[in-house]
């Protein structure tokens, strides 16, 4: 027996044989908790704006409505490392336990300020507490796959990470259809959902998780230098990218705006300090030498481009649906934000029944082979969806969702495994960390890359469209002129959050001198879908080749990964 084995089994016979599987409910519970208030707040948004009083689609309040749908993704990606670096220092578990009564104390405050703050102050409210919500997000996250790996054995672990992240992508399901069903009823409630969850896994987990590990006396101080260039410069690389989603001067986006532009280039030049600081400290914040671990940098990277496909996907995907093809099956705009979840279930199930059975698959055999394959069925679920017309077959459409699920779950799971079983039990905290920055900064970077190159689509296409179309419906040419000349991103937002398009863009008082043949043709299900089709389309195409070709660059970077590698038996 190897002294790995010994060391495994003192571990259980401490703990007992069933601590593992407490290890595994309560950080699945943390994920789904976490995962759900990530979406179910995307889905209410209409109704939590219309019950503050405030029009998320005027140019004034666009800044609000971004940092309502990225700020909590941005501060969780900024404070990961810097969360997983604290816990190999003070304790995984205590400050998972940490992180779970942060979260169920935001969540109260939030429910609380929802009720007695309206107008633009409430929305500012909102913002700020989920920021505060975003921290305790990040101590979960941070911590659940090191705890995981910390409890199971290395031959264990594949399938424990796989059941983990089937909370955290069924989460983001469930979040999108309670926040459609909680919106109908009382949008207060949306907020109030993770109250109770946060208090019992709060509670739960510090009755029942036990630190494992003694890291603690593997490590010496805080690099404060190290965590203040790498949070700085990832935040202003990030924000940079949020704000490039909006129009600067005559330009669609805004990527030449020098704000823009200029918080980009500084976060770019403190990252490049932050790995001079690293290289030099004798008590870094993350170790990059870890990065000289080729399991650890393959699936981190691969992780990154894989994460850059799959976020474009989820955006793209509800934007069509409820843009064009939900309300051409008639579909009320208002209910397709709850329908588009309830349609893209396919690829939760896919994801659900594939992504244990690759991680147990993935303990036995090596992540190479599935992480590889995964990522190539990807690749071809992406050049089929890319072939597809606006008004498609859905049965066709739900397999092949179904697919690009399976896909993922037949990467992550392996591939997450790989990366927490490459480095040293010391590091297993900041490596989760490092982990999550990967796949929460990879969504950011899709949602400035697809989003660009769909509104760049639109905006040469769109306008002459809308133009034609309405002017066609006897709206006056000087009223469709300017309705045409709105921003592209005004378009996508508006059927992004289930808004009437033509009745938000068009005055009320515009409507009202048209007869009402007219008004019910240009406010109705079918004449807004068919007329951003064709250009939709045309940027849809784009994404999707763009999507199958990163997971094509992730699949060859996977496959150089090595042999299966795992700390400490290797």
């Amino acid at each position: 027996m190897s002294k790995y084995d010994e060391k495994e089994l003192k571990k259980e016979s401490k703990l007992g044989p069933n601590y593992k599987w407490i290890a595994l409910s309560n950080t699945t519970l943390g994920a789904l908790m976490a995962a759900i208030d990530g979406s179910i707040v995307m889905i209410a948004l209409p109704a939590i704006f219309n019950g503050l009083g405030v029009n998320p689609l005027l140019p004034a309040n666009a800044g609000l409505l971004l940092w309502m749908l990225l700020g909590y993704l941005l501060v969780t990606s900024v404070l990961l490392v810097t969360v997983g670096r604290l816990s190999d220092i003070f304790g995984r578990v205590k400050l998972y336990n940490f992180g779970f009564l942060v979260f169920a104390i935001s969540s109260i405050l939030i429910y609380i300020s929802t009720l007695y703050i309206s107008g633009t102050n409430g929305v500012i409210s909102l913002i700020i507490l989920r920021i505060f919500q975003a921290v305790g997000s990040s101590f979960l996250f941070a911590n659940s796959a090191a705890i995981l790996t910390d409890s199971f054995p290395h031959n264990e672990r594949g399938m424990a990470l796989g059941i983990n992240q089937i909370a955290f992508i069924g989460g983001s399901i469930i979040g999108l259809i309670a926040g459609g069903i909680l919106a109908a009823l009382d949008w207060h409630l949306v907020f109030l959902v993770s109250v109770p969850i946060g208090i019992i896994g709060a509670a739960w987990s510090y009755v029942a998780l036990h630190e494992i590990s003694d890291n603690a006396k593997k490590h010496k101080s805080l690099d404060l230098p190290g965590n203040i260039t790498f949070a700085l410069g990832l935040t202003l690389i990030l924000i940079g990218i949020t704000f490039s989603l909006l129009p600067y001067g005559n330009n669609p986006t805004g990527w030449t705006n020098p704000i823009v532009l200029e918080s980009i280039i500084i976060g770019i030049t403190l990252l490049i300090a932050f790995v001079y600081i690293e290289s030099k400290s004798e008590d870094p914040m993350f170790n990059l030498k870890l990065f000289n671990i080729r399991a650890f940098t393959a699936g981190n990277i691969s992780q990154f481009l894989f994460g850059i496909s799959r976020g474009g996907l989820q955006f793209m995907l509800i934007i069509w649906l409820q843009g064009i093809w939900l309300p051409l099956h008639g579909v009320s705009f208002e209910q397709t934000p709850f329908w588009a979840a309830i349609y893209l279930l396919p690829f939760m199930i896919g994801f659900l029944i594939v992504g244990p059975v690759s991680g147990w698959l993935s303990d036995k055999h090596g992540p190479k082979l599935l992480s590889t394959s995964g990522l190539l069925i990807s690749a071809g679920g992406f050049i089929i969806l890319s072939t597809f017309t606006a008004n498609f077959n859905y049965s066709i459409f739900a397999i092949v969702i179904f697919i690009l699920g399976a896909g993922a779950g037949m990467f992550a799971s392996p591939n997450t495994t790989a990366i927490m079983n490459s480095v040293p039990p010391e590091h297993r905290g900041v490596a989760s960390g490092m982990r999550g920055t990967f796949t929460n900064a990879s969504n950011l970077f899709s949602m400035g890359l697809f989003f660009t190159l769909l509104i760049l689509g639109l905006s040469i296409a769109l306008p002459n469209a809308m133009l034609t179309g309405l002017t066609s419906q006897g709206v006056p040419k000087s009223t469709a002129t300017t309705i045409s000349q709105l921003p592209a991103i005004t378009v996508i937002f508006a059927a992004f959050l289930g808004y009437n398009p033509i009745k938000t863009i068009i005055p009320p008082a515009t409507l009202s001198t048209m007869s009402q043949q007219t008004v019910k043709t240009i406010t109705g299900n079918a004449f807004f879908p068919n007329l951003i089709s064709k250009p939709f389309m045309d940027g849809m195409k784009i994404v999707m080749l763009a999507g199958a070709a990163l997971c094509i660059i992730a699949a060859l970077i996977s496959s150089i990964r090595g042999k299966q590698y795992i700390h400490g038996i290797a």
